[in-house]
């Protein structure tokens, strides 16, 4: 029987749901006009008014934001309620230039948590789960969103933040959690350190968990339910939105649900900005309709997925948005060819290793170099590493249509993230 936090919502007819998109978009972009200067001065350069956004098919007139504009009006430029009103900021984690801070309201923070609610009441949460949230806390969204999520379902909640894996491990164990939510990258870990302290997933209570922060594939997917023992979820967020539970995945692990009664999604060509209709590759957009302290409309997320409307066997009638495919600006372009990092993924996992890998790209006399360090599981050790390394890098070179230097490297020599994982290393930036 599938369960829902909010069934009234989450199997709402698309009539209802668009009613009530449309009279919360209205209200909002009044809202954004007269409290925000900085979109403002957008929607008057693009000569639009409120008076021109009568319905959400009137969405496509707003101008976009982009992280350039969130840095540009760092870091109060694009808040639309008095400081006074506001309780937190959360921030991205990103490591250039200066940071994205949101704001949040008290209600803003209660509207996040019913979202992240609804992710872990869909992975089949209850008040008699433990839920065990190895997300980083603090400014970081992940921790602080399913940690409400968590309290709002009554789940038993264990609010780790990341590392000192051993004693996640022995809280797994002595408290005997059901839900484990963190990044992909840390759940993989957790499955090695299990397995290398000796256990296996008949020592641990773990049914399913909710991973998310960082792109991850199918075959990741399936390796990280199978040393755990569990079904993986997706969830999906910004800080620039609230944070995860923008969107989750239901039992039926074929996409997310955007949460549509609090963001509108829009798929856009990344180059033309022409909207895309649903079952078409693109950007994807969110405008927020709820928020109060820092509601972004036709925010550019960057990360590049398809929407559909396809009837779910859960029963929830939310749209769905596929599992990420990259990110605009995270495809790499290599001798002329775009390279996203989760397509090499997909060739490791398909050939036998492991998720723990490394990319680096450089340019020498003028052409890209692509190196790839890829950790070898105990048992291929012994075999011929460099007949391994050619095959390896025929499979790589079918995927992509260039070929890469390829680097099998001992057992757990490329270092691990406890948060978010990095994957690639682009030294060509270096010399520009």
């Amino acid at each position: 029987m599938e369960r829902y936090w909010n069934e009234e919502i989450e199997c709402m007819s698309r009539e209802d749901m668009k009613k009530l998109q449309d009279e919360r978009l209205v209200k909002q972009v009044k809202h954004v006009y007269e409290n925000v200067p900085y979109y403002r001065n957008l929607m008057d350069e693009k000569g639009v008014t409120p008076e021109d956004i009568k319905s959400t098919e009137d969405l496509h007139k707003l101008p976009f934001l982009t992280k350039s504009d969130l840095r540009d009006a760092y870091p109060y430029g694009l808040l639309a309620k008095p400081l006074s009103e506001c309780v937190r900021i959360q921030s991205t984690s990103g490591t250039t230039g200066r940071r994205v801070v949101a704001f949040y309201t008290q209600n803003d923070i209660d509207l996040w948590e019913d979202c992240c609610a609804r992710a872990i009441t869909a992975v089949g949460g209850t008040n008699e789960d433990v839920c065990q949230v190895c997300y980083g806390y603090g400014l970081f969204t992940g921790g602080p969103g399913l940690n409400g999520g968590s309290h709002k379902v009554g789940c038993l909640t264990l609010p780790m933040s990341s590392g000192n894996t051993e004693r996640q491990i022995q809280f797994m164990r002595d408290l005997q959690s059901t839900i484990l939510c963190c990044t992909p990258s840390y759940a993989a870990y957790i499955g090695e350190t299990l397995h290398d302290m000796g256990y296996t997933t008949d020592d641990i209570k773990l049914k399913a968990g909710i991973f998310g922060a960082e792109p991850w594939t199918e075959e990741m997917r399936r390796s990280i339910e199978k040393s755990l023992g569990i079904k993986a979820y997706d969830i999906y967020g910004l800080t620039e939105t609230s944070g995860p539970g923008v969107s989750f995945e239901c039992s039926e692990q074929t996409g997310m649900h955007i949460n549509e009664d609090h963001f509108i999604p829009e798929i856009i060509n990344p180059e033309t900005e022409e909207v895309l209709p649903d079952g078409e590759t693109g950007e994807l957009v969110f405008t927020s309709i709820t928020k109060e302290a820092f509601p972004l409309l036709r925010y550019r997320t960057r990360d590049l997925c398809v929407l559909t409307r396809k009837k779910c066997s859960c029963g929830r009638t939310l749209i769905k948005m596929s599992k990420p495919m990259g990110r605009s600006d995270d495809m790499l372009i290599i001798r002329g060819v775009n390279v996203f990092p989760s397509q090499i993924e997909t060739v490791l996992i398909e050939q036998g290793y492991t998720p723990n890998y490394l990319i680096e790209v450089d340019r020498v006399n003028n052409t890209d170099t692509l190196d790839i360090s890829v950790e070898m599981n105990p048992e291929q050790v012994s075999g011929d590493v460099r007949d391994s390394e050619k095959s390896l890098a025929v499979a790589i070179k079918t995927m992509l249509g260039i070929s890469p230097k390829v680097h099998l490297v001992e057992p757990k020599s490329i270092t691990r993230s406890e948060g978010k994982a990095v994957r690639v290393i682009d030294r060509r930036k270096l010399h520009d």
